[in-house]
């Protein structure tokens, strides 16, 4: 699966447009990693518990949109996007969402 935030791929042809695919996840902070990016905090620096927590989640939204996407029978998506917001209290949603394509080699 290609997956670009362009419009188009370079040396690509789009020859059929799929629609919209999307994939998502919520998270909630843990406890014990609060504690810790509260120290961090005091202290300064990476809060390396959060980044993984993304990281983490970043990797199940695309998962998601791509198992989408090849449910429609695309080999591509262009223009992806990521979006976060705060659900409640502690926990927010990671959105990523693109349209999915069939392309082939430009001649």
């Amino acid at each position: 699966m290609i997956i670009v935030t362009t419009d188009q791929i370079e040396g690509m042809r789009i020859t059929k447009n799929l629609g919209l695919v999307r994939g998502s996840t919520i998270r909630a902070r843990h406890v014990g990693k609060d504690i810790m990016a509260a120290f961090r905090n005091l202290v300064g620096g990476e809060i390396s518990e959060y980044t993984k927590l993304l990281a983490e989640s970043r990797e199940q939204s695309i998962k998601r949109m791509t198992d989408e996407a090849e449910g429609l029978g695309a080999n591509a998506i262009v223009a992806t996007r990521f979006v976060t917001s705060m659900v409640m209290s502690g926990a927010a949603e990671l959105l990523v969402y693109g349209t999915g394509v069939v392309v082939e080699e430009a001649n």
